[in-house]
């Protein structure tokens, strides 16, 4: 019986989609060219094709039309997972302080997860202390700057928890907020209002102690201060009103 073409695009699909996940297709490489995969798969053009779409649909390819042709491999990473998430919550017309919300609720578990690791003072401390010691430099001189260091702060936080599920969800959420969090504060930097000296001087002293129980291995009570200190960021990321996601943002 002879298998129907969309089926044999799928079965192509497969196989080339299976070698991009396992890595064995670095990002950015060059796909093979569609005749040289016509003469692998022994398939016709048309279902080659379709494979392409397939993939490039899932954002796997980007195919280059023209003289040049070909298709550039996308290995899947967490900035692809956020505009998508972001795409899902703006159609849902879900608004920042939601997002602050589930933030606040899932982020201490990563900071417990960060003090719980036996190697924290090699592979956490050093990344976060870094980024404290450049948010002091700017405290006063440059408040975007600030902003994105303390941003990047939380995000280190969830990066280095040691969970890659952990890691790939609650990271997707994190650049969600991130975006709007960044833009906002572009928008009202100018008047000085986000974030006060204050506040920035709070933010700094919490992530201080953050630093200071992830190093002395407290868990548990790490992960009801971050809680705390988090409450903080969800009002001043959100007092600028009732505001929905935005996936634009994310691009």
């Amino acid at each position: 019986m002879q298998l129907r073409q969309p089926r044999l695009a799928e079965m192509v699909a497969d196989v080339l989609r299976g070698r991009i996940l396992s890595g064995e297709m670095a990002d950015g490489s060059m796909l093979s060219k569609q005749e040289e995969l016509i003469d692998e798969f022994s398939v016709s053009k048309p279902s080659i094709r379709e494979a392409l779409r397939i993939l490039e649909t899932e954002g796997l390819i980007t195919v280059l039309r023209g003289n040049i042709g070909g298709a550039i491999v996308h290995v899947p990473q967490t900035s692809g997972a956020a505009y998508m998430l972001g795409l899902v919550l703006q159609s849902k017309k879900v608004n920042l302080r939601d997002v602050g919300e589930a933030l606040k609720s899932i982020e201490p578990i990563c900071a417990s997860l960060c003090a719980e690791r036996a190697d924290r003072a090699t592979a956490v401390l050093p990344k976060l202390r870094a980024l404290q010691e450049a948010s002091i430099e700017c405290i006063e001189s440059d408040v975007l700057r600030f902003t994105n260091l303390a941003r990047q702060f939380h995000e280190t936080i969830v990066a280095s928890c040691g969970n890659q599920t952990m890691i790939q969800l609650v990271g997707a959420l994190e650049a969600v907020w991130t975006a709007h969090e960044e833009q906002w504060a572009k928008e009202i930097s100018d008047d000085g209002e986000f974030p006060k000296i204050v506040v920035r001087r709070n933010s700094l002293k919490a992530h201080e102690k953050i630093m200071t129980m992830i190093e002395e291995g407290k868990g548990d009570a790490l992960g009801s201060f971050v809680r705390k200190h988090l409450e903080g960021a969800i009002f001043y990321g959100t007092k600028a009103g009732d505001r929905t996601v935005n996936a634009d943002v994310l691009r």
